[in-house]
């Protein structure tokens, strides 16, 4: 998300009366890429530009075409292939390997419904939204490149019957995918995709070994929030990157917490009393992600006096706490820790192994639908 945010910072700063504004994003690629599809990149009419398509290759050709976009007030599709490095009309050795498609819209300042304006609304709200862009069209079939829908976590918002499946799908499984829906009147490419607004990490406890891993978190685009029961621990010189401090009493601050599918907690307060309150206060909700900093033994006498106690958590809510914290890289110091406690909770949402990638058999990204390949007939 920090790309994204500060695409809408940059925006937020432009003055729209003297500015052109276009918004260039990957909506689909075959075989391989170095980003990948809903990747962004804001693009002004004095050639500046915020984000990236690519590794460096494609945006001047991108800066180029988006002049046009710009001029013409229309969106263009566009396809680089990057399979053969001596055949490129770019001029540049891609070595990608793969096909990729990218729409460039132009920002209409004064709708307030335009996809920049859109992704705003979207991480204002923090909820989960499903947006479908029609990136290509046949004349009669009533849609132009740039229309969208959007389905919102709860369901919420109207949807055509023929998109309806695939969205409620990439909304369950966060995998965007472009497919060709063949509707009266000829063919319609739509990309479908997720967008959320990123893993929300609370740290519990404020020493001078969480101040690298909030750094690190926000630095990667983390919402973070620290929190503690001693006050003096909480200075904003101590967590200039926090988005949060949070001064609560140990047994009252899940009552000013929001837990959502996207929260890691993070215990890491060096006080036994403490940890074992919060932990037992976490079980109760739906966290996903419960890291705990300390060795095993500390776990397991915590669990023996829950138990003790009369406090009936199951092995399911046990197994969400990661104690020891952390993936086992030879962490030693604080800022190495908070890399291997980051590692292991970016692993934890992606659902990955966290291994070597020279091990892993297969591609490096799962690879996507594409419009290529995906045929809907609806006819």
């Amino acid at each position: 998300m920090k790309e994204t945010d500060r695409i809408l910072e940059v925006y937020g700063q432009l003055d729209l009366t003297k500015r052109k504004v276009a918004l260039a994003t990957v909506v689909w690629v075959e075989g391989s890429s170095y980003r990948r599809p809903g990747a962004r990149m804001l693009i002004t009419d004095d050639g500046r530009w915020e984000g990236a398509i690519s590794g460096g290759c494609l945006e001047g050709d991108a800066l180029r075409k988006a002049r046009q976009v710009m001029l013409d007030g229309e969106p263009m599709l566009i396809t680089y292939d990057t399979m053969d490095d001596d055949a490129n009309s770019l001029g540049v050795g891609l070595g990608c390997n793969g096909i990729i498609g990218v729409l460039i819209e132009p920002i209409a300042a004064d709708d307030p419904a335009n996809p920049v304006m859109l992704l705003k609304e979207f991480l204002e709200k923090k909820d989960v939204w499903v947006l479908a862009t029609v990136v290509k069209t046949q004349p009669g079939t009533g849609l132009r490149p740039g229309n969208r829908y959007v389905l919102s976590h709860a369901g919420e918002c109207l949807i055509p019957d023929w998109l309806s499946a695939d969205m409620l799908r990439v909304m369950e499984t966060g995998r965007p995918q472009t497919g060709t829906y063949a509707l009266t009147g000829g063919e319609n490419v739509v990309f479908i995709e997720r967008i959320d607004s990123g893993i929300e990490l609370v740290i519990f406890g404020a020493g001078y070994d969480v101040i690298p891993l909030a750094r690190l978190a926000r630095e990667i685009g983390w919402q973070v929030t620290v929190t503690e029961d001693c006050i003096a621990h909480l200075s904003p010189k101590r967590f200039p990157a926090a988005t949060c401090l949070l001064y609560a009493d140990r047994y009252a601050v899940l009552d000013k917490i929001t837990i959502t599918d996207r929260t890691a907690a993070v215990l890491m307060s060096h006080n036994y009393k403490y940890d074992l309150a919060v932990l037992g206060s976490l079980l109760k909700t739906e966290v996903p992600y419960i890291g705990m900093l300390g060795p095993r033994k500390r776990f397991e006498k915590m669990q023996d006096e829950f138990r003790n106690g009369g406090k009936d958590f199951s092995g399911k809510d046990y197994r969400r706490v990661y104690a020891p914290v952390g993936l086992d890289i030879g962490a030693e110091t604080p800022d190495e820790i908070a890399l291997s406690v980051v590692a292991e909770i970016k692993a934890f949402f992606s659902n990955r192994p966290a291994g070597f990638l020279k091990e892993k058999s297969g591609p490096i990204h799962e690879r996507t639908s594409s419009s290529q390949n995906t045929l809907h007939s609806l006819t």
